[in-house]
């Protein structure tokens, strides 16, 4: 027989308990503020990358001088460069790539899905049928932008995840099916509206922007954006426990009082609308939210207080960059950052998979 004295675990001393929280809440603390560094010098060397020469004292100058900090030392056309042109476009790519990379954290712990991503409930077949319907048929009779029928699009996708899913029994296989579904029909809808209704213009461009464009974005699309990220993040983070216990399972998570039906539908509607809104702004851009979210875990750990901000910085950086790189890689022609976040992360996807079959 086993002795009780040998498996009953010692009773821990809280000083090196208190030490212990100490040392995760500093790290934490090193690792936001190292993110956040990292991400406000990022944007100031992307914004000075480009045809015309500007310094990062150039940026500076630019940004302080429209906050009412400073005096304005530039030409004007040296700061609409600046602040009309890549300053919004570098924000918008920040926010995106924050936002879809806490999107990917939060699903793949709701569905218990390593591969799950934002784009798994078909959030972005719905808004690329949207735009399709919008710019090709012209729904709407021009009182309709692309951007807003795309979000349309992604609520009408999502709601019809939601349906399917509820009439299927709610559980999150029959979650992640539903979204398969959706996705195919509506990205049969897209291509039967674009090859009967659209013309060469029209094909080219909107193909262009379902791959993925942050060109021509301005200011009121990097608020928009910035407004739904941060109200989706607070949404998330004071669900941060409960992600926690969802790392258990469903039934482990009810037994700890979690109302698992409920905290589903909230975290799913608060991402699938942080989606929408992105993806009305910005087309469809892959594999961010599914790569980013594991390498914050190996930065992190998995407990979602320090994980979610983390994971956001990190993708913040990484598509300030693609974006860089997509501008600029075959100047003056423009990659799609679809295309680029693509190339990095069917790799990665690779990866996952096989840690993913080998933890199986």
């Amino acid at each position: 027989m086993i002795s009780t004295e040998r498996t009953a675990a010692p009773a821990e001393s809280p000083v090196p308990a208190a030490r212990s929280r100490l040392r995760a809440l500093g790290g934490g603390g090193l690792l936001w503020t190292g993110g956040v560094l990292l991400l406000a010098l990022s944007v100031a060397v992307a914004v000075t990358i480009g045809p015309a020469r500007i310094s990062v004292g150039d940026v500076w100058s630019a940004v302080a001088a429209h906050l009412g900090i400073g005096e304005a030392r530039l030409s004007p056309i040296r700061d609409g460069i600046i602040w009309n042109l890549r300053m919004p476009r570098t924000l918008l790519a920040a926010v995106c790539g924050a936002g879809l990379a806490v999107c990917g954290t939060v699903m793949q712990s709701l569905l218990r899905n390593p591969l799950a991503d934002p784009f798994v409930l078909g959030v972005s077949s719905g808004a690329s049928t949207g735009a399709v319907l919008v710019v090709v048929l012209g729904v709407g009779g021009g009182a309709v932008t692309l951007p807003v029928g795309a979000f349309i699009g992604a609520l009408c996708s999502f709601a019809l995840v939601m349906l399917l899913s509820h009439t299927l029994g709610g559980s999150t296989d029959r979650v992640v099916l539903s979204g398969v579904a959706a996705m195919q029909l509506f990205q049969a809808l897209t291509s039967f509206v674009v090859m009967t209704a659209a013309d060469a213009e029209q094909t080219r461009g909107v193909l262009f922007w379902l791959l993925g464009s942050l060109g021509g974005v301005g200011w009121t699309d990097v608020w928009i954006c910035t407004a739904v990220l941060a109200v989706s993040l607070l949404i998330c983070l004071g669900h941060a426990r409960t992600l926690d216990a969802f790392a258990f399972g469903q039934d482990a998570a009810a037994a700890l009082g979690v109302n698992v039906a409920r905290t589903r539908t909230v975290l799913l509607c608060t991402t699938a609308l942080l989606t929408a809104a992105l993806v009305s702004s910005a087309g469809a851009i892959g594999f961010v939210g599914l790569v980013l979210p594991h390498a914050a875990r190996a930065l992190t750990g998995s407990g979602h207080r320090r994980l979610l901000p983390v994971t956001a910085l990190a993708g913040a950086v990484f598509l300030v960059w693609v974006d860089t790189l997509a501008r600029t890689v075959l100047d003056p022609q423009e990659v799609p950052v679809g295309v680029v976040t693509a190339l990095i992360g069917v790799p990665a996807f690779v990866l996952v998979l096989h840690r993913t079959r080998r933890a199986t």
